[in-house]
């Protein structure tokens, strides 16, 4: 095992979303350091108890499952209970869980308004404040999942942009709050993975084309990026590192 890897070993994280796609890299990639791993789900049951077994064949005991909808604050501190009573401990919490799903200004809904902001702003509040304590205890740290889309807003996305901008002050303002003790830093993906809806392939190669490296990233680099600052980044906390090829760099 590395230095690096022995840095980890023994560590916990809990990571919303962690069933699939983004989520589930980003677990696997803190567990091949040597962390156990609570992974939340809302409805991808399949997908997370398969991605448990798979880390608890890797190394027993290591990974556990938690179903909550973060919605419903008055879930969200059973969740950190769970994850320390599995463990009796909490260092990291990745608030990777989001909604997407398009808002073109002229039929925005409440409802849209709520799920929006719920899954990308007030869940990661709640969540984060629910485990503050713990992470306290272990000089623990906070890494929030927001979007290149908080800088600069997606087209027909308007409030989904809004909730992202969202959480990157709420990045800033916990690390104000919780500093000493907990570090609060960001990731913000650019053309990582394409939504789940269609995408012809002249769009995709249009916002491959704005980005500075001229590809698309992956998921492994959003991993990355977390992993860098729940381990290596001490001296790091209210900061955002945008993961993008250099996307912004575009005007």
């Amino acid at each position: 095992m590395t230095r690096q890897a022995l840095e980890t070993e023994g560590k916990v994280v809990l990571v919303t979303g962690a069933a699939r796609r983004i989520g589930a890299v980003i677990a696997r990639t803190l567990h091949q350091q040597g962390m156990r791993v609570a992974l939340h789900y809302r409805s991808s049951e399949a997908e997370a108890d398969a991605l448990a077994r798979e880390l608890n064949h890797a190394r027993p005991h290591s990974a556990t499952l938690i179903q909550a909808n973060l919605q419903r604050v008055e879930e969200l501190p059973a969740m950190i209970d769970q994850t320390v009573s599995a463990w009796g401990r909490l260092d990291a919490l990745v608030n990777n869980a989001s909604g997407f799903f398009p808002t073109p200004v002229g039929s925005i809904t409440t409802a849209q308004w709520d799920a929006l902001l719920d899954s990308n702003l007030k869940g990661p509040l709640f969540l984060s404040q629910a485990a503050a304590s713990a992470l306290a205890e272990n000089g623990g740290c906070i890494v929030n999942i927001t979007d290149i889309h908080a800088e600069r807003p997606l087209k027909g996305y308007c409030v989904y942009s809004i909730a992202k901008a969202g959480l990157t002050m709420l990045t800033r303002a916990l690390a104000r709050e919780l500093g000493p003790q907990v570090r609060v830093n960001a990731v913000a993906p650019g053309a990582i993975l394409w939504p789940e809806r269609e995408l012809d392939d002249g769009d995709r190669r249009e916002i491959v084309a704005r980005t500075a490296l001229k590809r698309q990233g992956t998921p492994e680099d959003i991993a990355r990026a977390v992993l860098f600052l729940v381990r290596d980044g001490a001296y790091i906390t209210g900061q955002t590192i945008t993961v993008d090829g250099g996307r912004l760099l575009h005007t």
